[in-house]
């Protein structure tokens, strides 16, 4: 096999963190890699990530949502968006008289300040 030819800038900075075996031991696990991505993904959708945006700004129940992100939107649709916020843990909701009222989690506000910048 032919040896890769490293800049040395590149291959210094590589060995101060212990070469390519100190830099996978800094990366996160499989486990965490898929949690990550999930949050990505879940935020990757224009309509949750408006959902999102939302939710940063006041916490709402599911009809408030449904008239800021699209109010000609069936109830349906709105719910699998809601649930697939929920399941990856960026917003959660809680019941108040008959109503849910929904709000990002911690990891939901972190996303979305995370989005924003970009």
């Amino acid at each position: 096999m032919m040896a890769i030819e490293i800049p040395e800038p590149i291959r210094a900075q590589c060995e101060k963190k212990g070469g390519i075996k100190g830099i996978k031991k800094k990366l996160p696990g499989k486990r965490d890699l898929e949690k990550r991505s999930q949050v990505f993904q879940a935020l990757s959708d224009p309509l949750r990530l408006n959902i999102m945006l939302a939710l940063v700004e006041q916490p709402l129940c599911v009809c408030m949502v449904k008239d800021i992100v699209n109010p000609k939107i069936s109830d349906s649709k709105l719910s699998y968006h809601i649930n697939i916020l929920k399941d990856t843990g960026l917003i959660k909701g809680e019941r108040k008289a008959s109503w849910i009222i929904y709000e990002p989690t911690r990891l939901g506000k972190e996303a979305v300040k995370v989005a924003g910048k970009l």
